[in-house]
Order: structure tokens, then sequence, then C-alpha cells
């Protein structure tokens, strides 16, 4: 396939579905399998990293007015109701560094899950069931709004999380560094309404953890693989004009198509929930299993 066509492709997976609860990883991996792109490449595993860059920038420029709004009312918070420890942006660093020891840690693990199909595809169907049958609980009380009696939705507004639900999430975020397919998204999402919070205001805090969990991981990954710590290596001087192209058209593809899923992602789930994508992740797990069996049966 042409080097300009893939990476157009594949920067288009990456836009679509960095911040969906599909899982990025799963779909890149698998999107780089099926187009025969070769994985030992130190420079076509740069060039994810440099593609998810192009996604993470999206979130501090569409959510640049809350963040600056966060920044402006440190720390005493909008309702003056909060200090250094319990401040919205104190409470989304603690969940990054609950995520980021023991992700730090299991390295190797996580290595060696990211080569496993069986890892992917169990990750995706059980991620699917949870995200169903969690959003379908609380379908219900998000219909009914807040005040409604009895409700166990009771944080409405990302602002509002307190340190509990914080440490839970970021706790919870572990699970998708391990397992490759279980989204960063999902667990998050997921672990946010598990403990009170709203569709609305848990999407919201998993996109502000995503914002240092992703920034540090790839400038990490990307720091191995330039410095020549990596298994697979890559000098920037041995680049070549050509290579800078297929950099840049993956960036900014990437960033384009995050920026449209995030805008119409965030307008969906508060209408709509998270079922189609919970129906979709269970059928790409099934998919996956199959393939995966498959493979091995030679």
């Amino acid at each position: 396939m042409n080097d300009y066509l893939l990476s157009v492709l594949l920067g288009i997976v990456e836009g679509l579905t960095e911040f969906l609860p599909v899982s990025s990883t799963a779909h890149l991996r698998l999107s780089e399998l099926l187009l025969h792109v070769p994985l030992s490449s130190g420079y076509w595993k740069m060039y994810s990293i440099v593609i998810q860059l192009g996604a993470i920038l999206v979130l501090p420029i569409y959510f640049r007015s809350h963040i600056a709004k966060l920044i402006s009312t440190f720390p005493e918070g909008e309702k003056r109701d909060c200090d250094y420890l319990t401040h919205p942006l104190s409470l989304v660093m603690i969940a990054f560094v609950i995520t980021a020891g023991p992700s730090y840690l299991l390295t190797k693990v996580i290595g060696k899950n990211l080569e496993s199909l069986y890892v992917m595809g169990s990750a995706l169907l059980i991620g699917g069931i949870v995200m169903w049958i969690i959003d379908a609980i609380k379908a219900p009380w998000e219909k009914a709004g807040p005040g409604a009696p009895n409700s166990p939705i009771h944080t409405w507004k990302m602002d509002d999380i307190h340190g509990g639900q914080a440490v839970w999430i970021g706790a919870c975020q572990i699970l998708s560094a391990v397992f490759p397919g279980t989204s960063r998204s999902m667990s998050t999402i997921a672990a946010g309404q598990l403990v009170g919070m709203s569709r609305a205001a848990a999407l919201e805090f998993s996109f502000f953890l995503s914002m240092p969990t992703m920034a540090l991981a790839t400038l990490y990954t990307l720091y191995k693989s330039v410095s020549g710590k990596d298994e697979n290596p890559i000098g920037v001087a041995s680049i070549t004009p050509h290579e800078w192209v297929i950099l840049g058209i993956g960036f900014v593809v990437s960033f384009i198509v995050a920026y449209g899923a995030v805008a119409w992602f965030m307008a969906w789930v508060r209408k709509r929930g998270f079922a189609p994508f919970a129906m979709y992740r269970i059928v790409l797990g099934i998919a996956v299993l199959v393939w995966a069996t498959r493979l091995a049966g030679g």
C-alpha cells in the first residue's frame, strides 16, 4: 500500500478510537497487522507515538475554556469549597499518580500483553459486557436527572468530584494499561459511573485524566525510541524527508479526526449513553478471539 494512504488510514483509526471507549491500542495494533505494517521497525513504532500525540493535543485545545476556569479558581474552587487537595485539578493529578506508579512497574507485563490477540480480544469482550451492564443500570437515573429521589447519581458535574471517586478512577485506569483492549476511556468512565458520577461527569473527568496520563506515557515512549533505550530505537537524524512527510500526515489526520470525535462523543453521551459502543466491543472482541484461535491452529 502507498505510504501516504497508509498514514492517512492509521491516522483516521487513531483519531477515531483514542477517546471513544473502544480501545485505540487494540484498533491500531489490529490495523497494523491487517495492513502489514512492520511492527519490528523502530520508525513505525515512533509513527504510532507521533499520531497519538496528534490526538492528545486535541484535549487541551477543546477544553481550553474549562481548563482556564479551573486554573483561575485554584485552589478554592468556583464555589469556594475546595483546597489544595480537593480542587478538581488536584484530584486529576492524584488519580494520575495512582495510575502511573503501578503502570511503570508493570511495563514488562504490559509489553507482553500488547503482543497477545487473546488478551486484546478478551479485554474488548469483557469490557463491553461490563460497560453495557453499568450503563443499563444507570440509564433510568440519567433520564430522571438531578434531584430525583433515591438516585445513585450524586455527581453531575466533573467539578463536583470528590477524593474517593478520583482515587477509585485512577486505580481502575491501571487495568487499561495492563490489559490492552480494555480502553482507558472505558475503564475510567465505567469506574466513575460505579461511584455515583453521571455519564457526562465521568466522561469529562476521563478526558481531563487522559491529558497527563497519555502525554507522559507517550513522551516517555518517544524518548526511549529516539534515545536508543528501546528494543527498536530510531535516531531522528536517520529519518528521511519522505518519512518526515509520512509522520506529518499521520499527525495532522489524527488531530483533525480526534477533534471531531471528541466533539461528537460529548454530545452523543449526554443523550444516548454507551450501549452502542458496548455492543461494538463485544462483537469485535469475539471476532478477535476467533481470529487468534485460527492463527494458533495454523
